[in-house]
This record gives structure tokens, C-alpha cells and sequence, in this order.
């Protein structure tokens, strides 16, 4: 015959005790009961609500004791209140309530980095990375000065570098200035070679090999008929031209050429560095006079300057 439920019910199944003419309150089932849900109790013909007994066991507790007149009887069914193992892998997190997984019910291993990327989170001094699948969100302004782990000291003067390091801003400063203010020069400049412009010359030595030297050159150059020349920077430590102009008259014609040059030099060590001015013909006849009386007046000032810069 078919049937609905877990199994077919059998006499087996069904297990019966009686009590007659007794007044204990407890009393010893002839078989082990699960549960209180596993028995149906009745006195005299009346069912019992299962607040009305206990059950451990074989020990069946009333809560009064029985008159000597009445009758107890006891009906157990087997299975019925028998704890139930779910098959393996059956119960998802949807037959699982909200907050019912206490800590107490997962293992050492989960707790303890549970423990640790709580740990992570909440204390300041912790290093090393939080581990997990979830992002973590640092709250605005969480993070201030003294928590960052960094060398030097941090102030309104110095910002932190990509090394880690609280450092002052460097680069650009100007740290030292070297002039030298020329006077006229009393001979001609004819040669086709390179020739100094007397004593328009300035040395400078660099702090450090990393710094860089800015030139600066301000000149006047007589320049007889038709001819041009060639008007130069020119470093002697180690033989660079800095800069260079053209400086030149058409035929016919004498006058007083200005000259303003910008030269940059980076040394290679810190050894002390000369910079001069230089000329020579370039084509025509006309030889060149620098800084002369005929061009000059007392408010000129010519001038040749060295700056270094911090590189």
C-alpha cells in the first residue's frame, strides 16, 4: 500500500507503557524516548500537554505525582523527535537565519584572521596589508601626520618625497654670484684666430657637480669699415663655448655693436671654472676694438657674471 511520510509505519514502531495504582511523579519507559515530541501521555484517559512532563532517556517526569486511582498510559513512536542529519553539502545560506552563526560555531582558523584583519582595521600601529575580498574604505581626514611612517620632520617648510622622506624643497636657488666689470680695451682685434677681449674674464667654483652655471655678458663692440666678427663665451677648464654671437658692420660704415649673451654650463666636477669673452675676424679688413672711448660714456657698465644654481 503506498503511503505519505519519511516510512512505513509498523506495530515495531509503536511502543507502549502503563501505570496503574501508583503515586510517583516518575516513572522508567522500557524504552530510550528522544523527546517529549516523541510520546503521547495521557491519565485517565486524558492527553497530556507536553508542558505537563519531561522525558531524559528512559525517565519520564510528570510535573504531579499520580493518585493511587489513576491511570497512566504512554505511546511512543519511533523516529518521531530523532534529531535529523542533513546530507552533506545540503543546507545553503538561505536556511540559515540572519546572525544565528555565532563565533563559538566556526572554526579556530576563520576566527583568528577574523581577529587579525579586525586588528588591521581598527589599530593605528598595525603594518602589513588587510587580506580579504571586500575592499576596504579609509574614512576622510583617518589618516593624519603622525600615523604616516616616514624619515625626516614634517613642517610647513618640507613635503614628503617619493622616497618617504620629509624633505625641504630644493632645486632652483640661487647659491652665489660671481661679477667682473671690464674696463676699455686699448689694442684691435684683427686676428681671424680667437683672441681674449682683455679683461672681461669671471671664475666661479661649483659647489657641487650636480649644480648648474648660468653666464651672462654684457658688452659693446667697435667694429671698423666692412668686416664682420665672431663674438664667444668660452669656458678654459675644459675647453666648452658657452654661447656665441655675430657682431658686424656694412661697407662704409663704423659703429658700436651691443652685445648681451646667455650661456649655460653644467660642470662634470667641482673644480673652479674660468669664463671669458672671446673674437676674432670672421671676413672683410675691419679690425674690432672692445668697450671704446667713442662708444662708451661714464654711465656704461660692461660686465660679465656667473651664477650658480642649485641643481
Amino acid at each position: 500500500m503506498s503511503y505519505i511520510g519519511a516510512k512505513e509505519l509498523k506495530a515495531s514502531d509503536i511502543r507502549r507503557f502503563d501505570v496503574t495504582g501508583s503515586t510517583s511523579a516518575t516513572h522508567t519507559l522500557t524504552w530510550t524516548a528522544p523527546t517529549e515530541q516523541s510520546l503521547i501521555v495521557t491519565i485517565n484517559g486524558v492527553k497530556q500537554q507536553e508542558d505537563a512532563y519531561s522525558v531524559s532517556g528512559t525517565t519520564l517526569t510528570l510535573t504531579s505525582a499520580l493518585f493511587s486511582t489513576d491511570k497512566l498510559e504512554v505511546i511512543g513512536i519511533n523516529d518521531i523527535g530523532t534529531a535529523i542529519t542533513p546530507a552533506q553539502n545540503s543546507v545553503d545560506t538561505d536556511k540559515i537565519l540572519d546572525d544565528a552563526v555565532t563565533a563559538d560555531k566556526l572554526a579556530n582558523s576563520i576566527n583568528t584572521e577574523i581577529a587579525a584583519n579586525t586588528a588591521k582595521v581598527t589599530n593605528a600601529t598595525h603594518t602589513g596589508d588587510v587580506t580579504g575580498s571586500t575592499a576596504l574604505t579609509i574614512a576622510n581626514d583617518a589618516v593624519d601626520i603622525a600615523m604616516l611612517s616616514a624619515t625626516g620632520t614634517a613642517s610647513a617648510t618640507t613635503f614628503l618625497r617619493g622616497d618617504n622622506a620629509w624633505a625641504e624643497a630644493g632645486g632652483g636657488k640661487v647659491l652665489q654670484v660671481q661679477i667682473t666689470e671690464a674696463a676699455e680695451q686699448t689694442s684691435y682685434i684683427n686676428s681671424t684666430s680667437w683672441t681674449d677681449t682683455g679683461n672681461m674674464s669671471v671664475s666661479i667654483t661649483p659647489a657641487s657637480a650636480s649644480n648648474n652655471i648660468i653666464v651672462f655678458v654684457s658688452d659693446t663692440v667697435y667694429i671698423g669699415t666692412n668686416g664682420f666678427h665672431l663674438y664667444r663665451i668660452y669656458e678654459t677648464e675644459n675647453s666648452d663655448v658657452v654661447a656665441e654671437a655675430l657682431c658686424g658692420t656694412s661697407a662704409g660704415g663704423q659703429w658700436g655693436s651691443p652685445v648681451s649673451l646667455v650661456g649655460y654650463f653644467n660642470p662634470s666636477n667641482t673644480n673652479a671654472l674660468t669664463f671669458k669673452t672671446q673674437m676674432r675676424r670672421l671676413d672683410g679688413s675691419a679690425s674690432s676694438r672692445m668697450r671704446d672711448s667713442q662708444i662708451e660714456d661714464s654711465g656704461n657698465v660692461f660686465r660679465i657674471v656667473a651664477m650658480e644654481i642649485e641643481g
